[in-house]
């Protein structure tokens, strides 16, 4: 199975278009590319505020999670 359209390597390379694997389908690759780059920043965001309000019940109010970070 050949996944550069090239059946053979017994031709004149400046004659054949691109070479490199799956070609056609870099449009696709981009919107998978962007598609599980925004679904990342939102899986992040949801995390980031999950582990917020675990500290929140934890230490109590905004402002005592506050003052616990800047204890140092």
């Amino acid at each position: 199975m050949s996944t550069t359209g090239i059946e053979s390597w017994a031709v004149d390379l400046k004659d054949v278009g691109a070479i490199y694997p799956f070609q056609g389908s870099e449009g696709l690759m981009v919107v998978i590319g962007v598609v599980t780059w925004i679904a990342w920043h939102i899986w992040q965001s949801r995390w980031e505020k999950e582990k917020y309000e675990k500290q929140v019940q934890k230490y109590g109010d905004a402002a005592n999670v506050s003052n616990a970070l800047d204890a140092d």
